[in-house]
């Protein structure tokens, strides 16, 4: 059976655990070894991986400690050290996209003899995820869209609970009627966000493949709010250019990007450049012909990291019971790892 190491998350924002300790204690019940760091920021208190029956070792010491034959299991990127990757690695590690900085990730693997098993391209044979934070990430990222539409975000952010960020959302009937498109309604994050909206009293646009297929840019801009929830591996013709933002028809106010593709080919919004976070969420793209602002946060599932994690788990969980098994999911996985890697030669 696999030994694993889940990590502390290194992002001072990252409160969320790929694995929950209810699931832990069923991975230790199947045989597997499991060891989890301490970490002053993870949502779970780490006296319950102990009481799952898990081995606790201090933050940060997987560089140091960790077996060679352990994969070592997170969700967000690796702290800059060490240079040189040795473990197998399991977390979100965006590299295939075309990302600025996924070169020097991988180049970090390839000069250590390390793997990369990118959870974002963990799929089923048809290629659709099989786990994934979409739905909460979709919730979070309507709230927030729906609260600066309002006027009342505030930051910085803090993480809360399904029932605190809900009540934010109570409809407030003084503000009129509020037009909201969600494009790619119909994945995890598309129904989370039209969950999030219907519990502020707003029924959105609905907006799937064939709508994006022959987009009416007219109509999207029509809306106040839109909210981008689309998953895709190939390019797509852009959803909005610079240009529509300074259209004078424009009735578009707040963007909410929860796919996050910013400096990818696969960016279907490429009216921003950077991303936005949990210290500053929004951005002001535009002042005229009215304000437009975009929300672009890359981890905003950990908004309600209790919720997410147990849903992100209760999917990964059996899956690693099957890491040495030759699993097709695992060795789809790997191969991208390899064809990546591969690739650096190529690019020079």
């Amino acid at each position: 059976m696999p030994r694993l190491w889940m990590r502390h998350e290194s992002r001072r924002t990252e409160r969320r655990a790929a694995l929950a300790p209810d699931d832990a204690r069923k991975l230790i019940a199947g045989g597997v070894h499991l060891t989890v760091e301490e970490s002053p920021q993870r949502v779970f208190p780490v006296h319950e991986y102990a009481d799952a029956g898990c081995a606790i070792a201090p933050q940060g010491s997987w560089t140091s400690r960790c077996p060679a034959t352990s994969y070592v299991l997170g969700l967000k990127e690796l702290p800059d050290a060490p240079s040189e990757l040795t473990h197998r690695h399991i977390f979100f590690g965006h590299a295939y996209k075309g990302q600025a900085a996924a070169p020097r990730l991988l180049r970090r693997f390839e000069s250590g003899g390390g793997t990369l098993l990118d959870l974002e391209h963990l799929v089923d044979a048809e290629g659709h995820r099989v786990v994934a934070f979409g739905y909460w990430a979709g919730y979070a990222g309507a709230t927030l869209a729906v609260l600066q539409h309002r006027g009342t975000l505030t930051a910085p952010l803090a993480s809360s609970s399904h029932e605190e960020l809900r009540g934010q959302l109570t409809p407030d009937r003084r503000l009129g009627g509020v037009t909201t498109l969600v494009i790619g309604a119909d994945g995890r994050s598309g129904r989370g966000a039209c969950d999030a909206l219907s519990a502020a009293g707003i029924e959105p646009t609905r907006w799937g493949l064939k709508d994006t297929r022959n987009l009416d840019r007219d109509a999207l801009l029509a809306h106040d709010i839109l909210v981008n929830a689309i998953a895709t591996s190939q390019p797509v013709p852009p959803f909005l250019t610079k240009a529509d933002l300074d259209n004078e028809q424009r009735r578009l106010s707040v963007i909410a990007d929860v796919t996050c593709d910013v400096g990818s080919d696969l960016n279907a919004l490429p009216v921003y450049d950077q991303v936005t976070d949990w210290a500053t969420p929004v951005r002001r793209l535009r002042e005229d012909p009215r304000p437009l602002d975009i929300i672009a946060i890359d981890n905003l599932p950990s908004l309600l990291p209790a919720e997410a994690s147990r849903a992100f788990s209760a999917d990964l969980w059996p899956l690693l019971l099957s890491l040495r098994e030759g699993s097709e999911v695992w060795d789809r996985c790997l191969e991208m790892f390899r064809r990546a890697v591969a690739s650096l030669g190529e690019r020079g």
